[in-house]
């Protein structure tokens, strides 16, 4: 069983979390121990601690900062069950822990249970990605990051390039990728016209600062989604080895990881590449705690109900008609893409496409929604 890769946590650890008060996060939680594993039949999210690093560099990674300020929170008024399951430690070889981090994923997805993994480098993304290979269904992964990292087929797999190997491997069921927060000095204009000519999405640091509820309608369509703690500026993350003078703050990110949480389809969260400090574990913490108040409320609008709970809005355009749903129940937008199905089964499901209220207003402007003619073009390619 994948779940057989998990080390428990340390007596110093359960010793800190049996000290904290009632009140506290880590008293509302179940832990992996030496002398026990927690029944999962009632948990819905499950943190993983993931200690491999040679993906991005030597330093060891180091978890306790960050479980120490996430179990110090008051929860809010949840009614969520968590499960802390312990560590996946480094293995003899990368492929090893990727192998280990996607069997115990893998395990999880199968029990209807959301992973939320911690620590680590970002190529463990690739492990994340491909525990989705046993459900049989396109991915959607969306990456907050500076950079899109992509690399040379030829180069060992890296926090830095691990996005080639996700596109190229097979069996090959990436349905989008998209980028939040990218910014542009730190990737190539071959890379940016590379996103655009696979059709994939990314969207600017300053566009996503400017207006953050751009993001949603991104999350809502996402299966996985990989955080870069380097996608935080220094000032607010307290990383200062691996100095970034722009990127979002601790509120945008806390923000978008709550988009995360409350988007019915994400079913995977990975938050990597942090630095150890101490004020960063408190930040990393933070963006947890926001998921899960996301996943509190989530609506359940998906997949799609009753196309009696919608709305239906139908835009004529010049080469053809543009189909809208709104929710009576949430007040969020869809919009319907035509896809030919062709025997591919994977993406019958994808046939309406979480879009934003201004995307509506420009549809009536005779503006065709750019995410719409991406997805359109991924299905007739």
């Amino acid at each position: 069983m994948g779940l057989d890769f998990l080390a428990p946590l340390d007596a110093e650890m359960m010793k800190f979390i049996e000290n904290l008060t009632s009140q506290h996060l880590g008293s509302k939680v179940v832990f992996h121990t030496e002398s026990d594993f927690p029944d999962l039949n009632q948990v819905k999210i499950a943190i993983i601690g993931a200690m491999e690093h040679r993906g991005r560099h030597a330093q060891e990674v180091e978890l306790a900062h960050i479980r120490r300020a996430f179990y110090s929170l008051f929860p809010g008024n949840w009614h969520v069950s968590i499960a802390d399951l312990g560590n996946i430690l480094p293995g003899d070889s990368l492929d090893d822990s990727y192998f280990a981090l996607q069997r115990a994923v893998a395990e999880l997805l199968k029990r209807n249970i959301i992973p939320v993994v911690i620590g680590g480098s970002q190529d463990l993304t690739y492990a994340l990605y491909r525990a989705y290979d046993g459900l049989e269904q396109m991915v959607n992964l969306v990456a907050v990051d500076s950079r899109f990292d992509f690399g040379k087929e030829s180069e060992p797999i890296s926090a830095n390039s691990y996005l080639t190997k996700v596109v190229v491997d097979e069996p090959n069921n990436l349905f989008n990728y998209c980028n939040i927060g990218f910014q542009t000095y730190y990737n190539s204009q071959e890379e940016i016209d590379l996103i655009d000519k696979l059709f994939f999405d990314a969207y600017r640091l300053g566009d996503v600062s400017n207006n953050i509820a751009i993001a949603e309608p991104v999350f809502r369509d996402a299966d996985l989604v990989s955080i870069d703690l380097t996608s935080v500026q220094s000032s607010s993350s307290g990383n200062f080895t691996t100095f970034m003078p722009n990127g979002f703050n601790g509120k945008e990110i806390c923000a978008l990881s709550r988009y995360a949480g409350i988007s019915d389809k994400v079913s995977v969260l990975g938050i990597f590449n942090q630095d150890n400090a101490k004020q960063e574990a408190t930040l990393v913490a933070q963006i947890m705690w926001y998921f899960i108040e996301g996943f509190h409320y989530r609506s359940n609008e998906y997949p799609y109900g009753s196309k009696e709970q919608y709305l239906k809005y139908i835009i004529p355009s010049e080469s053809e008609e543009l189909v809208f749903y709104k929710s009576n129940k949430t007040d969020r937008w869809w919009i319907e893409i035509p896809f030919v199905v062709t025997g591919n089964n994977k993406l019958k499901k994808s046939t309406l496409l979480p879009c934003s209220y201004e995307e509506y207003l420009a549809a009536c402007n005779q503006e065709v929604p750019e995410r719409w003619w991406k997805a359109q073009r991924k299905n007739i390619l």
